[in-house]
Parts: C-alpha cells; sequence; structure tokens
C-alpha cells in the first residue's frame, strides 16, 4: 500500500516557482521566527477497526474549533483577528519554514552567485523563498493561559495550498504535583474526566482503546488520544506535500548548463 501511494505522489504535478533575483535587503529576519524544516517520519503504524465497529469521519473532528484541511487564513481569522478561548503564545507562535529539498535547491543557487558567508547564505537562501512562494507558515501555537492548555497546529506546505495536516493538544491531567497518594488520586479523578469528556465529544474509539479512524488505511485522517493529549493527523496530506516538494524541487534545479 505505501509502496503505491509514493509511486501515485510520484506522479503529481510540479508547483511552479518565479525566478526572483535576490536582494539583501529583501527580508527582514526580525519580523518572524523562521526555521529550518526537520522533515517528517513518513513511517507509520498499522490501524485496523475494533470488531463491530466501523470507520468514523475524523476529518470532520475538530479540537477547539481547528479541522484537518483548513487554511492558514482560516486559523489566523479564528485566533488572531478574533477573541478565542486560545490565543497565539507570546513568542514565536507563528513559524515559518521552507521545504528541505527546495532550501537545498536554494543553497546551491546562492552559492552560484557567490554569496558563501552563512549569514548572507542564509539571508539569500530564505530572501529567495519567500519571494518565490516557498517560505510557508508551518505551525501555529496556541495557549489558554487559564487552563495551561496548549494547541500546536502543523501545515503543508504551499504546494497543497498550505493546509492543516496535523493538532496536538495538550493539558495537564497527567501531572502530579507530588509522590502522595492525595496527588496520585487527583490525577487520577483528572484523567478520567479528562477521557469522558473526550469519548462525550468524539464518541468511543474504533481501534484498539485510543484510536478513531477513518479506515484501516494510516495515511488517512485519524486521531488518538493520550493521557492529556490529543493528536489529529491527516499523514496522506503531508505525504501528498512532501512528495510534490520533492518532485518540483528536482525538476527546478539550476545545474550548470553542460556541454558535451
Amino acid at each position: 500500500m505505501i509502496k503505491k501511494l509514493l509511486i501515485l505522489l510520484s506522479l503529481c504535478s510540479a508547483f511552479i516557482c518565479t525566478s526572483v533575483s535576490y536582494a539583501e535587503d529583501d527580508m527582514d529576519f526580525d519580523e518572524f521566527a523562521v526555521v529550518d524544516d526537520q522533515g517528517e517520519d513518513m513511517n507509520t503504524e498499522s490501524v485496523s477497526l475494533n470488531e463491530g465497529d466501523g470507520p468514523v469521519d475524523v476529518k470532520q473532528f475538530d479540537i477547539a474549533g481547528i479541522m484537518l484541511g483548513m487554511g492558514y487564513e482560516e486559523i489566523n481569522n479564528l485566533f488572531f483577528e478574533n477573541p478565542s478561548l486560545y490565543a497565539p503564545r507570546r513568542k514565536n507562535s507563528v513559524i515559518y519554514t521552507i521545504n528541505q529539498d527546495w532550501k537545498y535547491n536554494l543553497d546551491y543557487e546562492c552559492r552560484q552567485n557567490n554569496v558563501f558567508l552563512p549569514e548572507k547564505l542564509e539571508k539569500c537562501i530564505y530572501s529567495l523563498a519567500r519571494n518565490r512562494g516557498l517560505l510557508y507558515v508551518s505551525e501555529v501555537h496556541l495557549v489558554r493561559d487559564f487552563t495551561g492548555e496548549t494547541i500546536d497546529v502543523y501545515f503543508t506546505s504551499n504546494a497543497t495550498d498550505n493546509k492543516v495536516w496535523k493538532v496536538v493538544y495538550n493539558n495537564d491531567v497527567d501531572k502530579v504535583d507530588g509522590p502522595s497518594a492525595v496527588y496520585a488520586n487527583q490525577r487520577e479523578k483528572k484523567i478520567l474526566s479528562f477521557w469522558q469528556s473526550v469519548v462525550s465529544k468524539y464518541g468511543s474509539p474504533n481501534s484498539d482503546q485510543d484510536k478513531w479512524i477513518s479506515s484501516e488505511n494510516a495515511y488517512d485522517p485519524m486521531m488518538r488520544a493520550y493521557y492529556g493529549q490529543l493528536v489529529l493527523t491527516d499523514k496522506g496530506l503531508n505525504a501528498t506535500d512532501s512528495a510534490k516538494n520533492i518532485q518540483a524541487a528536482r525538476e527546478k534545479f539550476q545545474a550548470k548548463p553542460y556541454a558535451f
């Protein structure tokens, strides 16, 4: 199944980048946080339906109003433009990045234009990336100070329209304030209350005791619950995005015009 998926993804059409010359003052790196793409492990565990259970429409699940497939602008409107239970975290609430394959391309291009000093090389790479639509919002981080809850939202690149592919929710129900039996008892009650709220909102898991799946293909939308955490993912969307970037970066690599 995975091999078939990768073959299909390799056939995806590449998105087009407009060539723009580099200027040193193209970008002020103090305006927002930029990080290197760490890549995502494409391996995934197999999933199966519990006996007697059918698939559920996980793509319709939301965490604080955030759903898989939403665009960055929708998230911006929900939490940055309007008051909400959650607010952007105080520092680096929005993270930008560039796909690793494109970064390698632009590194080569900048070096071919005699940009070698590390700080100038980085600025050249990210300026070209921004001007060509390759720099994109990869993460949004939200907090609810009153309860200590956090939500981390992860996006695909512009190759797939900068869509939400993973949402990670965390709270403090698994934390213990001390070693005594009092704190252990409180922790158990907090976990039970959290789990009851999860089942009330999403229904009972249909895969093992902690997963909600939309099919037995682990690349389809699914959600998993942990103590104090929910992870909503669409690994298929992320894999498609990665494949499109790899293919497009390969096609657009500006190799020297060798003649032989």
